[in-house]
């Protein structure tokens, strides 16, 4: 869906939404900003699909080609039961749909275990990816920390708004926070399978090595951001990541785990700043 430029646009809403048939699923593909702009990925994270950025996108727009997707599994994206949905098969969905959009070199940003499938993509497609922004991304099983909440059992499959908050709640940390009810439907869209097999898998790509073993050979410039009061990845493992050769870090102080939902404008500057800088490869 294309809408004129000047025309109302409902909220959460992207400017086109389309979706690219690959061989194992649909993707669902949302894309704002000028297209001759810079290409700008952001991907996902667990329980979540392309809406999680809808805050963030309209701050974003003015200096880039924002792309955004549902990884296989999640959103409008296919659930199919019988394909893979590890985290390398994950990455390789998304360079080939970055090939039929066009793309030839983008600034990738990974919210989550979405950053586990930036890492990926950028072992799988060096060329590709220009730099890598990671928003609390977890740089090794050593940093999580254990949710309260019991987790969703298949008999409680589609779960409720309340067990969903329930469940979710370790992912934000502003007090009086509520997940947007737009999010709570899109964990309800994903199958039981997909909801834990892709959750699992982010869990075997780190027991396999962890993001900053695997960044640091990569050459990409680095930028990695996290809410200090992060309560599902412990903030402190952030300085983990500085062992890539010349990281950046940022700790946003008085956020949770989702600081692109919490604090937009906040998580903007450095996001903006860090993309212009390597920008001029991304066209």
């Amino acid at each position: 869906m294309t809408i004129p430029d000047g025309a109302a646009r409902p909220p959460f809403e992207a400017a086109e939404s389309t979706m690219v048939s690959l061989d194992d699923g649909d993707i669902h593909v949302c894309q704002d900003g000028r297209r001759d702009a810079p290409a700008l990925l952001l991907i996902h994270g667990s329980m979540s699909s392309a809406r999680s950025w809808d805050a963030l996108v309209p701050l974003l727009t003015g200096s880039h080609r924002v792309i955004r997707l549902d990884l296989l599994g999640h959103g409008r994206s296919g659930k199919p039961a019988d394909r893979g949905y590890t985290t390398p098969e994950q990455a390789r969905r998304v360079g080939v749909v970055l090939d039929r959009l066009g793309v030839e070199h983008a600034v990738v940003a990974g919210h989550s275990s979405g950053g586990a499938v930036a890492t990926a993509l950028a072992e799988q497609r060096p060329g590709l990816v220009t730099a890598l922004v990671l928003i609390n991304t977890g740089p090794s099983l050593d940093a999580f920390v254990a949710p309260p909440a019991p987790a969703i059992t298949p008999a409680q499959w589609p779960p409720s708004d309340e067990q969903i908050r329930r469940f979710a709640a370790p992912a934000f940390s502003r007090p009086g926070f509520e997940i947007p009810d737009e999010l709570l439907d899109e964990v309800r869209s994903m199958t039981f399978h997909t909801l834990t097999t892709t959750m699992q898998a982010t869990t075997e790509y780190l027991r396999e090595r962890t993001l900053p073993d695997r960044l640091r050979t990569l050459g990409r410039p680095l930028l990695v951001i996290f809410g200090e009061d992060d309560r599902r990845w412990r903030s402190s493992s952030a300085a983990g990541y500085r062992v890539v050769p010349g990281a950046k870090v940022e700790v946003l102080p008085g956020l949770g785990h989702t600081p692109i939902l919490e604090d937009p404008s906040r998580t903007a500057v450095p996001l903006l700043a860090f993309a212009a800088e390597h920008a001029t490869r991304a066209h």
